[in-house]
């Protein structure tokens, strides 16, 4: 799903107005009609809502969302903000239509004295601006939001929540915007909805269709990307009948060091489990027996050391290798990641311990295959390559970085984000806050390293790796619940997650 500027939103929604054809307030009222619905299957009749709206079209969304809960037999009353006596055309329209609706309160907001009663068990609609919003709030507007959002009462957001930019935050008021428990955003999500410093804005956040033309939003250019379920099940290779072990890859896995063996246990596990047909790995002679007793189905390198990694033969003889799980960073070990990368020339999947490596020696990152890929969580990117002031500037700096070294940067969190070479964005829409746990990271190592050897191309064994890894972690919650959840069960539940991915598939 493309990620479009607030800008090329408001083209597709001319577009779709000139060419469908549709009249403007039309197309409002396919739009409000869906925010309704969406309050009538998830807020109780019971409750009484509250829907505050600005002069513009965001606004003209909220007067039509009143005027059709009464449909749905809600109790609704409609502040309207006047800080200005024009009202877009649309806006006005719906006015007119809201004022003819039998037992409907319409009050106006132009002081702070008219700011309404709002009880905590009352339901807030967010209608007062819009995506096309430019300039933070100030004045009577920011007083309306910070009085809502101190109510303690929900908030339910129309498209955007008020004061939130679609894109950059910079510079922006953070005590101008709403808070809202829920945002429903129309057709596409913004980008600003993938960033964490703005979850206290935007809450949980919902993608409601209203049929805008989806052929022009295909022809527009974007560099930002949501990963959905049907562009991963695209790219899924598919296992021919007469396949073998051979077919599927023999991947190399160099990880584990004293006390951190448990690391290349999980991250070995994951390949297996994410169909590598064959798996080494490498591990100090410390590890020897740990691996083979914990997992059976992998074949074991040994190290010269016994208890760190300082050397491994013939790695280019795998389909792919990954590297840093539990390696520790000794001084011979750097040495030993720093001849690795000499010595190979295909891309390679580097994390935790190899990371912090390249963090400390900066010009290793020359010596990095290109195409390799990268799989920090946000404090190892920070060491590898710079804090930020926030999301907005580090998704930025993360282009930046995989353009410049023609590296693949799988940055982990909430909506992991995969930078490309080619200045492409990609933000996962799976996973769950119980992922954030020990040993989640080696698991994706684990997946990613399978697909790239099974030979899925690098941006794949990526996209494909991080919507796997946050689908079993996804399904493995429905039993653990999030609290519960260990790396294991996100292995335990990769099968599951491949079968999900495929069962809409004839």
């Amino acid at each position: 799903m493309k990620i479009l500027k607030s800008s090329q939103i408001r083209e597709v929604d001319s577009f779709t107005i000139k060419n469908e054809p549709i009249l403007s307030i039309d197309l409002m009222e396919r739009a409000a009609r869906t925010i309704s619905v969406w309050i009538s299957e998830n807020i109780s009749k019971e409750k009484n809502i509250k829907i505050f709206v600005g002069p513009g079209n965001n606004g003209g969304d909220g007067l039509a969302v009143a005027r059709q809960l009464k449909d749905f037999d809600y109790n609704v009353e409609a502040f309207i903000l006047k800080i200005s006596n024009n009202l877009s055309k649309d806006c006005e329209i719906n006015l007119d239509r809201l004022k003819i609706t039998e037992n409907t309160s319409i009050q106006e907001i132009r002081a702070k004295s008219d700011f309404p009663e709002i009880n905590q068990n009352d339901i807030l609609v967010d209608g007062l601006f819009g995506s096309g919003l430019t300039r933070k709030l100030e004045g009577l507007p920011k007083e309306l939001v910070q009085y809502l959002n101190n109510s303690n009462a929900d908030i339910v957001a129309i498209d955007i929540p008020s004061g939130l930019f679609g894109e950059d935050n910079t510079g922006n008021d953070f005590d101008a915007i709403i808070k809202a428990k829920y945002t429903l955003t129309f057709q596409l999500p913004k980008l600003s909805f993938f960033f964490a410093e703005n979850e206290l804005f935007v809450g949980k956040w919902k993608v409601l269709p209203i049929g805008l033309n989806q052929n022009f939003i295909n022809s527009l250019d974007s560099d930002y990307f949501m990963i959905d379920n049907d562009y991963v099940e695209k790219k899924i290779i598919n296992r021919k009948k007469f396949s073998h072990k051979g077919t599927y890859g023999h991947v190399l896995l160099i990880a584990g060091s004293y006390g951190k063996m448990g690391a290349a246990i999980l991250a070995a596990k994951a390949c297996l489990r994410a169909g590598s047909g064959l798996v080494t790995v490498h591990v100090p002679k410390i590890g020897y027996e740990i691996m083979q007793t914990a997992l059976p189905e992998a074949m074991i390198s040994i190290d010269w050391s016994d208890i760190i990694f300082t050397n491994v033969n013939d790695p280019e003889d795998y389909t792919s290798v990954g590297i840093g799980p539990g390696m520790g960073t000794k001084q011979n070990t750097k040495k030993a990641v720093s001849n690795l990368f000499e010595r190979i020339s295909t891309p390679i999947v580097i994390d935790a311990d190899g990371l912090n490596i390249l963090s400390e020696q900066k010009e290793l990152i020359k010596k990095v295959p290109k195409n390799s890929i990268l799989t920090p969580h946000p404090k190892e990117f920070e060491r590898l390559i710079g804090e930020s002031l926030e999301d907005y500037d580090r998704i930025q700096t993360q282009i930046n970085f995989s353009v410049n070294h023609q590296l693949y940067v799988v940055l982990k969190g909430a909506h992991t984000s995969i930078t490309c070479p080619d200045g492409l964005c990609y933000f996962n829409s799976t996973g769950n806050p119980g992922m954030a746990t020990a040993g989640s990271g080696d698991v994706l190592t684990g997946i990613i390293l399978s697909l790239l050897g099974q030979g899925y191309k690098p941006k794949y064994a990526a996209i494909v790796g991080a919507y796997l890894h946050g689908l079993a972690g996804d399904i493995a919650t429905e039993n653990t619940g999030q609290e519960a959840l260990i790396a294991s069960d996100i292995i335990e539940n990769l099968g599951y997650a491949y079968l999900k991915i495929k069962e809409n598939k004839i």
